[in-house]
């Protein structure tokens, strides 16, 4: 006969011994891959509540902010503007880091601004066709593309001379565009829910994918090189995953409203979309075949453009707050609401 003696288990052993267990099972290195993404600060910044795309520098720490008149240089570390590019309606930024330049899009007077990345000092400008838009530099050919929206077009620059070549037709109109690095630019098509493939060589369209099966009014767009995927932000509320060899979409998980800037973060596997309904989707990437929304971060309304700081994987976007609308002293249709001065915000998001 045996006798078996119990005590009671105080609750912080109980809570103790669950740790313990987690951590047997879960890496602390998996652990932190699993936190949360939120809001980290908030920042007012000066200037016109009229804006676009943003781009990083990653050598210098710069995040380029397309502002209006202007495109603001915030620095990553200082966390402060500390310069700022003149420029006319502009709309996007690229970045040639091998010959110390970059490229802004003037949308208002058909051109894009040439400036020094190290000095930020304007060197030049090269003229492009009408109302250029989303801008991105392609390392195979040294040239940097700029999709021209009132044009259905794209002007190829040369990097290193700032001279235009031949505008090439697109039959749609382009929203944004990404370089695979090895001769291929992809371009969303809004009006046609196509992305058009473009061979930076030779310069010529080489094939054009259908996107309307699953995607309406594609905006966004960018790629994971490693697994050849395209994620392009839709206007029925879908990332649209595409495969960028063949043209075919592989998943289309739902995400927020009026989407204007997908991203994707490598060394994290995640895809991210920013949306206009103020939300901020991630998309687990670690999987070509099935992508899912992990987490929807509430952001701010307007906050629809976006870039990534690869090195600390912060996610920056900009917004501006609304004045007021008495829906009681008019009856016309709805329209865009009008922006309050001085509340042009940056913000960041991070783990």
């Amino acid at each position: 006969m045996s006798i078996h003696l119990f005590r009671r288990v105080s609750a912080a052993e109980l809570l103790l011994a669950a740790i313990m267990a987690a951590a047997a099972l879960y890496p602390l290195s998996s652990l932190a891959q699993d936190a949360g993404y939120h809001i980290l600060e908030k920042q007012h910044l000066d200037g016109d509540v009229k804006w676009d795309y943003l781009s990083i520098d990653s050598e210098h720490r710069h995040l380029f902010i397309a502002h209006g008149d202007r495109v603001d240089v915030f620095d990553l570390d200082k966390k402060q503007v500390i310069g700022n590019i003149p420029a006319h309606g502009v709309h996007g930024v690229a970045i040639a880091p091998e010959f110390d330049r970059g490229y802004a899009t003037n949308g208002s007077n058909n051109s894009v601004t040439i400036f020094v990345l190290s000095t930020l000092q304007v060197v030049g400008s090269a003229a492009t066709e009408k109302k250029p838009d989303g801008i991105v530099y392609d390392p195979a050919t040294k040239r940097v593309f700029a999709v021209n929206g009132g044009a259905a077009s794209v002007t190829p620059i040369d990097a290193a001379t700032g001279k235009p070549l031949a505008a090439i037709p697109l039959g749609g109109s382009p929203e944004f565009l990404v370089s695979d690095g090895k001769g291929r630019l992809f371009i969303n098509l809004e009006d046609k829910n196509q992305v058009l493939v473009i061979d930076t060589h030779r310069l010529t369209v080489t094939h054009r994918y259908d996107l309307s099966a699953r995607c309406d009014e594609p905006a966004g767009l960018s790629i994971d090189l490693a697994a050849q995927r395209l994620f392009v932000g839709c206007h029925n509320q879908k990332m649209a995953v595409v495969d960028a060899n063949t043209g075919k979409i592989v998943d289309a998980p739902t995400i927020g409203r009026g989407s204007d800037a997908t991203a994707f973060d490598a060394a994290a596997k995640l895809a991210f979309s920013s949306n206009g309904d103020g939300t901020l989707n991630v998309i687990d990437a670690s999987d070509a075949r099935h992508y899912a929304v992990k987490q929807t971060v509430t952001t701010m309304p307007r906050a629809r453009t976006m870039a990534i700081d690869p090195a600390s994987h912060k996610i920056y976007l900009v917004a501006a707050e609304a004045e007021p609308i008495d829906s009681a002293a008019t009856q016309a249709p709805p329209r865009r609401p009008q922006l309050k001065a001085g509340t042009f915000t940056l913000i960041t998001v991070g783990q």
